[in-house]
């Protein structure tokens, strides 16, 4: 295989994966019957996808990002509105850049 042709491929088989995903989900979730469990693991799966991505910035991040989400799990449990939690979790991110020497 060339240099040349590699990153192509690498684009066809990410559009293939990606349109897959995304047509076969909604076809397969449609034979699949609505029970009260499969409705609580649908509800519940954004929360562990957003959950999944701050682990990430988590482990691999400084400690401005620990007090980012130190921050917004504080704003989230105490005014239970994950919109404004998130903003007080990047307001502090942003401020720690701001105020660093």
């Amino acid at each position: 295989m060339s240099a040349d042709l590699a990153p192509w491929i690498a684009i066809a088989v990410a559009a293939a994966v990606t349109f897959g995903t995304r047509t076969l989900g909604p076809v397969i979730m449609a034979r699949v019957p609505a029970t009260k469990r499969v409705q609580q693991f649908l509800d519940s799966l954004s929360t562990s996808v957003i959950v999944a991505i701050v682990a990430g910035y988590l482990a691999r991040g400084t400690l401005r990002e620990a007090a980012a989400l130190a921050a917004g799990a504080l704003a989230m449990m105490l005014l239970r509105q994950p919109l404004l939690s998130m903003a007080v979790a990047m307001a502090v991110a942003a401020a720690w850049s701001g105020f660093r020497p």
